[in-house]
Parts: C-alpha cells; structure tokens; sequence
C-alpha cells in the first residue's frame, strides 16, 4: 500500500474492510481510480487510492466515492431589498430628499406604506417628513424687548409628533409647497404688458411643474377633414384648432412634424389646473351691465396683432379705439375695421420674406406665403377679449388691386372660429418685393359680445 497521510488513509481503511477480506487492498495502477480522484477535487493529483484489479467490488467503489466526494455547496439566497425589516428601510429612507421619497412611495405597496407615514408601527417616518418640513419651512423666531425682562418667543408649528395624525407633516409640506409655487407665479404674472393686456413675463411662468391636458385633436381622416394650409416639395401642411399644425410627407400620408402655436392668454391656468385626462374649464366672465351707455360693447376695442414664423417677425403692432355702429352689425357679426381699403395713412408692411420655416431631424425647410397670427383684442377694460393664436396662408385672389398706389397682385388671408372672424387684404409689390396690408377686418360673433357684456344685440 502506497504512504498516505494520516487521516487520508485512516478514513481509506476503515471504508474497505468493512467491503474486503484482509490483505485484499495493494497497489494498482493509478489509471482505475483517477476519474474518482478527479471527481472529488484532490488537491494534489499525484496521491492516489486503490485496489488492485478484480479485487475492488462495485460497493467498494461507491464507498470511496462517498468518501472523497466534495458536498455541494449550497447557494447562498439573494438578499431582497423589499426583505428588509422596516427599521433598516426607514433608515436609508432618511437620507432622501422630498422628491425621491415621493417617488419610492410609488414603488409597492410596502413603500407607500413607510414612505407616507402610514404605518402605525413605524414612528420614524413622521420623523423623517418633519425633517424635509422643518429644513424648508424654518420655524420664525421673534425677540421681544422689554426694559427689565427679554423675553424670547418662538412661534413654532411643529408640535409634539405624536400629537400628529399619520401623514400631517407631509401633507403640510406639500400644500405650502404649492402655496409658494402660486405665490411666485403671482408674481411674475402680476406686471401686465399696456400694449397686450397680458402678463409680461409669462415666458418665465409658463414653466408649469406639472403638466395637464389642453386640447384634444382627431387626427383619423386629416386629409379628408381638413384642408391642406400650403406645401412645399417634401411636406403638405395641415391646420388644426386650435393652434396645431401637422405636415405630412408628400405621398406617403405619414406625419413628418407636428408644431403648436398657443396663444399665452390663461395657457398658465390651461397647463397647471387641469389633469392628464381632464382640461381645465376656466370660469365664465361674470358681465358688468351698464345701462347708461346705449352702445355699451361696440367700442374702446384695442388690438395687438403679431405676424410671425417662429423666430421671424413680420408684424407687430397695436391698434387702438375701435368700434362698431349698430348699423354695422348683420349676421350676426359686429364688424370692427382695422386697416381701411381708402385709409393709406394706415397700409403696413410686412417686413422680410413671407413663409413658415419647419425642421426635423434630417430635413428643413420653408413653406411659401404661410405664418402664424397672433390676434389680441382688449375690450373697454382693457381685459383680453377675443384671443387666438393659429398658423394661416395667403391665398392668391382672382381681381385685381383697385388702389391706384398699388398695381400688384392681390393675396387674401381668412381665419374663422366660433367667436369671430379675421379678413386680411394684401398687394404684393414687386418693385421692393413685399406685401402691404390695406385691409384689415374684424368680425366679432354679438352671442360673445351679449355674453361678454350682458347685452342683446
């Protein structure tokens, strides 16, 4: 028998004489048990146990298999982080800031749970939210000074926690948050622009935190139901109300861009009041009736009107103190001139080249005689009256220019929707290549102006 070590070759001998006559065991060739010396994972290859050949039985070697077989190793289990105790998880909730904490709650269902101070056996949640509260929200302090005592009071919100019901702090934090969030937009929307009636700094506060539905659009028969607004070689453009544009690629009906033009009057109430689901429905105006004025609703009209592409502005301007006489009135339509035909002291011009610019990812590009209108009308209070903001074209008309000042063509561009209409008369002047309004008019629905002003036209 080869040398073994000691405990090695004691564990060997007991397993075959328990299987084999005495003095049956000698040495063999190492090739008949190396799979076995293999398979146990010996850690040194050169020692090796065995029998000589037709001396070792088939229970002999299942016995030296059992005996030199490494166990398995069990797998160790995934440690989960929602297996946690709560403890363990409140802790490393602590060290999240409003937000995440806010968004953890939406994980599961054991979340919202320690995330929104709704377990009963976890106290260190209400402890957790009047940390965000109290590192927000500091308490005031007032020193109050007196000839012999100074007494210091401090005007503190924050009671004792278990004075609290589940949930106070956070929903205290989150209503003051959104009382500062509405005090800051009140500011920036409190300066009114004189020319537009509307805030000035609205860019600034249109920056909702959340966002609401604002209008819903039916895009199934887009070619049937609409007609196209103009085209180029690529893309046909189609307008939608209110203020949407959609361009399909030529020849293929697949959307290419999709642009908004929104016009700014209550789009701050349009995106933060409503829901993802739901739009907002703004309150009605509530009419001031005056029966001193027997044509109260037909005059003090201010417009602010923006022609424009994007970046490119092609007119911007205001005009004041317009009117309509009772005569003027039919159809339905209170009819407001702007920019009269016989009036050339008051032809404007459209600065640069006429055409809505649009871009995608691999293409750009220009549709000729189209752009986007801007209509601001103020009534006597200078409140915003009518407003719109929609992408329109012109269009080439069939007669002639009767102005003797102009012998160009004649463009024509209409805008209607259920509260008036806008018509617009334009030359084209080729000698310094632009256009020129010489008409603009106005026609206002009179059920607005009777809703507007409690009237009855």
């Amino acid at each position: 028998m080869a040398a073994v070590p000691g405990r090695a070759q004691r564990r060997w001998g007991r397993g075959m004489a328990a299987a084999a006559p005495l003095g049956a065991v000698g040495l063999a060739p190492p090739r008949l048990f190396a799979p076995f010396a293999a398979a146990a994972g010996l850690r040194n290859k050169s020692r090796s146990f065995a029998a000589r050949p037709g001396e070792c039985s088939e229970t002999v070697n299942a016995e030296i298999k059992s005996l030199y077989r490494r166990p398995p190793i069990k797998p160790k289990p995934n440690m989960c982080i929602e297996s946690m105790p709560s403890e363990m998880l409140m802790k490393i909730f602590s060290y999240l800031d409003a937000v995440s904490l806010l968004c953890v709650a939406c994980v599961n269902k054991r979340f919202y749970h320690l995330a929104n101070d709704k377990n009963s056996q976890v106290d260190l949640t209400c402890v957790i939210w009047l940390k965000i509260y109290s590192g927000c929200f500091p308490p005031k302090r007032t020193i109050w000074k007196t000839k012999s005592v100074q007494t210091e009071t401090v005007s503190l919100s924050c009671a004792p926690i278990q004075d609290r019901k589940p949930g106070y702090w956070k929903k205290e934090y989150v209503l003051k948050q959104i009382a500062a969030i509405t005090t800051r937009v009140m500011q920036l929307v409190k300066p009114v622009d004189p020319y537009t009636g509307l805030p000035s700094r609205i860019k600034k506060a249109i920056k909702p935190r959340r966002r609401s539905l604002i209008a819903e659009y039916d895009l199934s028969n887009l070619t049937e139901s609409n007609v196209a607004l103009g085209a180029n070689k690529l893309v046909q453009l189609f307008s939608l109300n209110p203020g949407l544009l959609v361009g399909l690629w030529k020849g293929k009906n697949e959307i290419a861009l999709v642009m908004a033009s929104l016009h700014y009057h209550q789009l701050l109430e349009r995106s933060t009041l409503g829901s993802a689901t739901v739009p907002c429905v703004l309150p009605p105006n509530k009419p001031i009736l005056d029966d001193v004025d027997p044509e109260y609703g037909l005059h003090d009209y201010d417009l602010h009107l923006d022609m424009h592409s994007g970046s490119c502005t092609y007119l911007c301007g205001t005009f004041k103190s317009l009117f309509c006489r009772k005569g003027d009135i039919e159809n339905g339509y209170l009819r407001l001139t702007v920019v009269s035909l016989k009036d050339n002291a008051k032809h404007v011009p459209l600065i640069g080249t006429v055409g809505l610019s649009w871009e995608t990812d691999a293409f750009k590009g220009n549709v000729k005689d189209c752009y986007v209108m801007d209509v601001t009308l103020l009534d006597e209070t200078r409140k915003p009256f009518w407003c719109f903001s929609a992408p329109v074209c012109m269009e080439l008309s069939s007669k002639a220019s009767s102005l003797c000042d102009y012998t160009g063509c004649v463009y024509t561009t209409d805008y209607a929707d259920s509260e008036g209409k806008v018509c617009v008369e334009l030359v084209w002047l080729e000698e310094t290549k632009e256009y020129f309004i010489v008409s603009l008019v106005l026609y206002v629905s009179t059920e607005k102006v009777n809703n507007w002003y409690g009237t009855n036209y």
